[in-house]
């Protein structure tokens, strides 16, 4: 694992705003960004971190997680002035523990480089976090776009992980690092639905400390389609096997097809 040296680009409409590899001093927020060529939605995804960080100028680090990258992921992200590290795990937890090792925020976010969030994000989580009500939660999300095929295929899957972890959310993480770092971070041993699990012991850590698990409504994370626009807006109807793996979380199989190949990217 290596640390890239931070570039620049003029094209960057986000240039001095994150806190770059080389730079001193506190920084509030660690935003962790898991990216297996990614080159299609990182864009995106970085300008929208880039716009909830103009409330917070040098206080945001983002940091990628460069996962076998082929294409030019690595390049928009040090045109952005992100801090890169590169991890080769075929494990999701893995590689957002990585960037977790190395993040210097008091505030740890997480997000997937195919997924965008609103600009009050940033700012709904430090008013959650100085609260002292809750000790970190996740988001209410949407798809980029809906069909009944979509609605029904994610209903196949919330409704047992909500019987298996309890009213969780999921998507974006956020909490302060102490906390990620006192559970452990996520379960290295979990290659599918380590995100459910995650929260379902961030819940109980907060339960010890008097805290509340919360679910930020104000601001939104909205998700790319591309396993839908892929496999069919019926795809878990048709494969419900696929539900049963990832409940189980440690299928090799399962977990490479649905996340660690390339999947036609």
């Amino acid at each position: 694992m290596t640390l890239s040296p931070t570039q620049t680009a003029s094209a960057s409409p986000s240039l001095g705003l994150f806190v770059t590899a080389d730079c001193e001093g506190p920084v509030k927020f660690s935003v962790l960004i898991p990216a297996h060529n990614e080159e299609q939605y990182l864009r995106a995804c970085l300008d929208s971190i880039a716009a909830a960080a103009a409330a917070y100028p040098q206080q945001v680090e983002v940091i990628v997680i460069l996962n076998r990258c082929t294409d030019a992921t690595e390049a928009i992200a040090n045109e952005f002035g992100c801090v890169t590290l590169k991890n080769d795990s075929k494990n999701l937890s893995q590689i957002r523990n990585a960037g977790a090792r190395i993040a210097r925020g008091e505030y740890l976010v997480t997000i997937d480089a195919d997924s965008r969030m609103t600009d009050a994000m940033l700012t709904e989580i430090d008013k959650n976090l100085a609260s002292g009500i809750y000790i970190g939660g996740g988001v209410a999300g949407k798809f980029e776009r809906m069909s009944l095929g979509i609605i029904v295929s994610a209903a196949m899957l919330i409704i047992p992980l909500l019987f298996k972890y309890g009213a969780v959310s999921v998507g974006i993480f956020w909490c302060r690092k102490s906390d990620f770092d006192a559970i452990g971070g996520f379960d290295e041993n979990r290659l599918m639905a380590e995100d459910a699990e995650f929260a379902y012991r961030l819940k109980q850590w907060g339960k010890h400390q008097g805290k509340r698990y919360g679910t930020i409504r104000k601001a939104q994370m909205i998700t790319s389609c591309r396993k839908f626009d892929k496999l069919g807006d019926w795809a878990l109807v048709r494969h419900p096997s696929v539900i049963r793996a990832y409940l189980r979380g440690t299928d090799r199989a399962y977990a490479d097809q649905t996340y660690y190949e390339n999947q036609g990217r």
